[in-house]
């Protein structure tokens, strides 16, 4: 008696009940199978193979006894079976029905066999997408570090590895595999109060929030022994539980005292179910007296702790008056549970089925159209093809058809269990798994309505194993701890991770770069020298001023140029150099703004071409002066050298030089406009590539050699007399010239951007400047301040 007590769970009752009203339902409507009556039986398995194969074998077998393939006494008809609770119900029954050919419509959520039975229909979707509902929850709530219950059985062990080779693909880790006894020791109380009590010690000190229990029945049994004997010990088990569709909130007649309030916030998954019309009523009309189902007698006894008068007991008498709807939610339900309302649909599959299988002998005109009204006896092998090919509207709207594998094409609910003290329940549906769905809308959930246990004070409890790595950071795993345990270390200089618990940092585009934090990427400012900017401004000014100051300059020897002091240094090349000079000045004003393919080409070539002009005009001024002195000299042959051809052909000489130069340059490998993204780690420099860096060295190099010679010449010729000699001028001119440019050559290799422009634009300036004031300064003060010494007889004077 105390096996039958705990062992009897009174809910499941509903399961026949929903048979029963489906087939009452199937026979009063005259759509379906007309003058064809349905009948049923309906054994219990007792959770044993053994009583499993022995009523299955009352099902093949006549009335009287068990004697399969005898015909003797009442012969049965059996057309299909629908059958388990739990999968291996259903693999013990087909292992004796496949040999009939008789088809079987489980009512399980998940058949792991069910690819090697080709006679078996699953009246729910795929196991593999209930794994997959299981991983999506887990990850839209990010729960990464999670426990298992299974029973330590080959179903147990299929469910471990299936579950956790999906969590190491989604990077899931299974922190605790609780492995409870199976089946075979369920009857010995005493081993399973020590073990449970065991295991519920161990959970009440795990740090692990979130537990995927595979709810089949021996593993809710369990389940709810342990938590039976966590309150025995007294110690708190709250936890998250995530259950698989196997799950229905059912309890033992022996767990009549349970606190349900362990389960409040538990999430599962459902079959999708519908609200039948006319069950409710059919279950309030239930009358243990009237009905001879074999069952009731049992159930109302059970479910409302009685025994009825015909039976000796000490208990409280069954009157038959009592009412189903004020049974607890774990004893029994007013409503249609999603494994009720999939036998319903079995039924119903069953009967469209065979509606089929007459209609289609009508159309092939196997028989004659009367025999339909009086149709030949149905054999069960002839149904195969009908009910794999079934697709119907049931009474509550939903569609039932099966895909290719004999699995129910439908998707899970996932249902929020909310608990009270007085026992009682709600089911509330959060969201959905539905794998036919367009791809975004397969999985849904509303965390809105979600309520979780009070220990995590309606809060999404977390389930990792250490905190999340924040943005700016990413993760390093942590030698000798599961893939979940890691230590959060900052993104290294030049790179983010913008999301949480990035594995690793990553760099930005070309032209972004990571802020302080590094926790995002900010777009790089472009780096060019522009007039709207300070050191733009000042050096555009700066040029503008030292032209205008040559401009004066030119203009002074203009209006002086019959004056001895311009007549005695060459007058024409005096204002070709003026006139360079004022070119150089500003050429510097090509080198201020964003680059342009026009700017770029000329930026390098104007200046290279018109600074040596600039340095060949003093060159030939100097060599005019030496030829000069030597020609003096009596019987000197230089005579014929010194004239205004000489020093053109000078000047005409060594520009043509810098310009086939330039020339080479621009049609072989020209400047062009172009972007630095890495040189600045915060800007873009926006610059003319100088194409081929060789050309523009040999550039400098060839005005530097101009220079070097126009300043050994002016050297040597530094002490001539100096009515003709502005050779110690030209010295010093060409010694700022060549001091500016040999030090603006690694001055302008460290900077970069808008800075190693300005060093040339300084370059530049510089040079011009120096030659400007060091050749013309000292001519421009005599003319302008100090008049009287620019005559001849001054000239002749300071020359004695």
């Amino acid at each position: 008696m105390l096996a039958d007590e705990y062992a009897a769970v009174p809910k499941n009752y509903q399961h026949a009940l929903s048979l029963v009203f489906a087939v009452k339902e199937v026979n009063k409507n005259s759509k379906i199978l007309l003058n064809i009556t349905l009948g049923f039986q309906i054994y219990d398995s007792y959770f044993n193979a053994r009583m499993t194969y022995q009523n299955t074998l009352n099902l093949v077998s006549s009335h009287e006894k068990t004697v399969p393939n005898y015909k003797c006494g009442a012969e049965k008809n059996l057309i299909a079976v629908i059958g388990g609770l739990d999968s291996e119900t259903s693999i013990y029954m087909d292992s004796i029905l496949s040999c009939y050919k008789i088809p079987q419509v489980t009512y399980s959520a998940a058949v792991s066999a069910k690819q090697h039975i080709s006679s078996l229909y699953q009246m729910a979707p795929s196991e593999a997408d209930q794994y997959n509902g299981i991983v999506r929850l887990l990850l839209y709530f990010q729960w990464m570090w999670v426990g298992v219950f299974v029973t330590a059985d080959n179903k147990g062990e299929m469910f471990v590895k299936t579950l956790t080779h999906q969590f190491s693909l989604n990077e899931i880790c299974a922190a605790s595999i609780e492995r409870l006894p199976s089946a075979s020791h369920f009857f010995n109380i005493f081993e399973v109060m020590e073990k449970c009590q065991g295991v519920a010690i161990s959970l009440s000190k795990i740090n692990v929030n979130v537990f995927v229990v595979n709810a089949d029945t021996y593993t809710m049994k369990f389940l709810q022994w342990i938590l039976i004997a966590g309150v025995m010990s007294g110690v708190a088990i709250n936890k998250v539980w995530v259950m698989t569709a196997d799950w229905d909130f059912s309890s033992e007649t022996f767990h009549r005292d349970l606190d349900i309030q362990n389960f409040h916030g538990a999430l599962s998954f459902a079959i999708h179910s519908s609200e039948v019309k006319g069950f409710h009523s059919f279950l309030l009309n239930l009358n243990p007296h009237s009905e001879a189902d074999g069952f009731i007698r049992f159930f109302w006894e059970q479910a409302f702790g009685c025994q009825f008068l015909d039976v000796e007991t000490e208990e409280e008498s069954c009157s038959g008056e009592e009412k189903l709807e004020s049974l607890p939610g774990a004893f029994f339900e007013m409503q249609m549970t999603s494994q009720s309302y999939s036998i319903y649909n079995a039924v119903y599959a069953v009967a469209h089925a065979l509606h089929a299988m007459f209609a289609s002998r009508t159309k092939q005109r196997e028989v004659v159209l009367g025999d339909y009204l009086r149709p030949q006896k149905p054999h069960h092998f002839q149904l195969q093809s009908f009910l794999r090919s079934i697709s119907f509207n049931n009474s509550a709207g939903d569609i039932v058809s099966f895909n290719e594998n004999g699995e129910l094409e439908n998707g899970f609910d996932i249902i929020n269990w909310l608990t009270f003290p007085n026992k009682s329940f709600l089911r509330v549906k959060v969201g959905k798994m539905d794998s036919q769905a367009p791809l975004g809308r397969d999985f849904s959930i509303n965390e809105k309505i979600i309520r979780w246990h009070q220990s995590f004070n309606q809060v999404v409890p977390l389930a990792l194993c250490n905190n999340h790595c924040h943005p700016g950071y990413s993760r390093q795993r942590k030698e000798g701890e599961p893939f979940c345990c890691y230590d959060c270390v900052p993104c290294p200089e030049g790179k983010i991770s913008n999301q949480t618990d990035m594995n690793d940092c990553f760099q930005c585009q070309e032209d972004q770069y990571p802020n302080q934090e590094r926790n995002q990427c900010i777009p790089k400012k472009e780096n060019f020298l522009s007039y709207e900017a300070p050191l733009g401004i000042s050096l555009a000014l700066l040029a503008l001023a030292f032209s205008a100051t040559t401009a004066l300059v030119f203009g002074i020897f203009i209006k002086h140029q019959k004056t001895p002091i311009v007549k005695a240094n060459n007058r024409n090349l005096t204002y070709t150099l003026l006139i360079s000079l004022l070119l150089c000045f500003l050429c510097s004003l090509l080198f201020i703004g964003q680059p342009q393919i026009p700017t770029c080409y000329l930026r390098q070539t104007a200046f290279g071409i018109i600074f040596s002009v600039a340095v060949s005009s003093v060159l030939a001024k100097t060599l005019t002066v030496v030829l000069a002195f030597m020609a003096t000299k009596p019987g000197s042959k230089m005579r014929k050298w010194v004239g205004k051809r000489f020093s053109t052909s000078i000047v005409l000489g060594c520009a043509s030089v810098q310009a086939s130069i330039c020339i080479v340059w621009l049609c072989t490998d020209p400047p062009f406009p172009d972007v630095d993204m890495h040189s600045l780690p915060e800007e873009v420099i926006v610059e003319c590539n100088e194409g081929s860096a060789n050309m523009f060295y040999y550039l400098l190099g060839y005005m530097g050699l101009l220079a070097l010679v126009s300043f050994v010449v002016a050297f040597f010729a530094r002490k001539l007399p100096d009515t003709f000699n502005e050779a110690k001028f030209i010295t010093f001119s060409m010694l700022v010239f060549c001091s500016v440019w040999l030090s603006f050559v690694p001055t302008y290799l460290s900077t970069k951007g808008k800075y190693m422009v300005a060093v040339e634009i300084f370059s530049i300036l510089a040079s011009s400047a120096g030659t400007l004031g060091c050749i013309f300064f000292p001519k421009c003060y005599i003319i302008v301040f100090k008049p009287e010494l620019n005559s001849k007889e001054q000239l002749k004077k300071r020359n004695k």
